[in-house]
C-alpha cells in the first residue's frame, strides 16, 4: 500500500477513535503508535475519562477479539492465562484458554492484583505466547495489551514492578476533558442524538501489514546516535538510580518509526524523538530520591529527561 493510502487508513482509525473520545486527538494517535509498534500501553489515570471506552472503540474499528479483565487481589495467573481441564469422555487434559488469548485486552486496575498475577503478563506482552506446564501457546496476533491504573488509590494496590512496566511501550494519561469539550460529550452521549463517525472496519491483516512495514521507515545514522546518547545520560546522571534499559532504546525507536508512518512519512525526525521519548522512557526511569509512586515519580522523571534533551546537542 502507498504511504498516501495508509496515510488516509490511519486518519479513518484516527477520526473515529477522536469522535469517540473527544478533545484526545494525541492521545488515541499514541494508542495506534502502540499497537504499529507491536508494544503495550499503561493508561493512568482517574475512573470515568474513557479508558474502557476507548479500548472498546479501538476492538470495534478493528472487529477483533476484546476481553476486559477487572483485577482483584484474589486473582491467581491462572484466571488469566487459562488451565488445563480433565475431560472424563477422553480420559485426557484440554487446556482451557484464559482471557488473555484475545486481540485486545484491557487490564482494569492491573496494580490491584499480587505480583504473582501481574508477572503472568511477562512472557505474553515480550513473546506474544504463554507456558502452561511445560506447554507454550501462541496468542492470537495482533495483541494489545491496554492496562490501567489509578495514580490516586495506594490501599489495597501493589505498584509494578520495574520488569512490569519495561514491557510497557507507551504511558499515558487521558486527563479531564475541556468545559467545551464536556459539554459535547453530555449532549453526544445523552441518549439517541450519538453523533459518532461510523467506522470503516479495518481488517486485522492489513494491521499485521502495518506493523511490518514499521521496521521499514528510515532512522538515520545521526537519530540513533541521538538516541544512545540520551541513553547513555539517563545512566549517567547522578539524581537517575536506575536509567534506561537497551529494551527501552529499541522500544523508542520502534515509536518514532510508528509515529512517522501514522505521520504520513517513511523517515523519522529529530521531533519525533523527542515528541515520543517522555512517553517511552519516564515510566522505565528510577529517580536516586524518587518519593511515592505514579504520577509524582513519572513527573519528576519527565523533568530530568526535559533536562536531559535540553543538554543534548540535536543532529541537523
Amino acid at each position: 500500500m502507498e504511504l498516501k493510502d495508509l496515510n488516509q487508513r490511519f486518519g479513518a482509525v484516527l477520526d473515529y477513535l477522536d469522535s469517540v473520545i473527544l478533545g484526545k486527538r494525541e492521545v488515541v494517535k499514541k494508542v495506534v503508535i502502540a499497537l504499529l509498534s507491536r508494544g503495550h500501553l499503561l493508561i493512568e489515570d482517574v475512573p470515568g475519562v474513557g479508558k474502557t471506552t476507548m479500548a472498546r472503540s479501538l476492538a470495534n474499528i478493528l472487529e477483533c477479539k476484546f476481553h476486559r479483565v477487572s483485577f482483584t487481589s484474589d486473582m491467581m495467573p491462572s484466571d488469566i492465562l487459562g488451565t488445563p481441564i480433565f475431560n472424563r469422555n477422553t480420559n485426557e487434559f484440554t487446556f482451557q484458554e484464559g482471557p488473555i488469548f484475545t486481540n485486545i485486552l484491557l487490564a482494569d486496575e492491573l496494580n490491584r492484583t499480587t505480583p504473582k498475577t501481574q508477572s503472568a503478563f511477562l512472557e505474553a506482552m515480550e513473546a506474544g505466547q504463554v507456558t502452561i506446564e511445560k506447554n507454550t501457546y501462541d496468542l492470537p496476533s495482533p495483541f494489545l495489551v491496554m492496562a490501567t491504573q489509578n495514580p490516586l488509590e495506594f490501599s489495597g494496590t501493589f505498584p509494578l514492578p520495574v520488569s512490569q512496566l519495561d514491557r510497557f511501550l507507551i504511558r499515558v494519561s487521558i486527563g479531564y476533558p475541556t468545559a467545551d469539550v464536556e459539554e459535547k460529550i453530555l449532549v453526544q452521549y445523552r441518549g439517541l442524538d450519538r453523533d459518532v463517525i461510523k467506522p470503516q472496519i479495518i481488517h486485522l491483516d492489513e494491521v499485521l501489514s502495518w506493523q511490518e512495514a514499521v521496521p521499514k521507515v528510515k532512522v538515520d545514522g545521526s537519530l540513533v546516535r541521538y538516541i544512545t546518547q540520551l541513553a547513555k545520560k539517563t545512566r549517567e546522571n547522578r539524581e537517575i538510580h536506575l536509567g534506561v534499559s537497551p529494551r527501552a532504546t529499541l522500544a523508542l525507536q520502534r515509536a518514532v518509526q510508528a509515529k512517522a508512518l501514522v505521520d504520513g512519512r517513511d523517515y523519522v525526525t529529530p521531533d519525533d524523538i523527542q515528541e515520543m521519548l517522555m512517553p517511552v522512557w519516564a515510566h522505565r526511569i528510577i529517580m536516586a530520591t524518587q518519593s511515592g509512586v505514579g504520577t509524582h515519580a513519572y513527573l519528576q522523571a519527565e523533568q530530568i529527561l526535559q533536562s536531559i534533551v535540553s543538554d543534548t546537542p540535536v543532529p541537523v
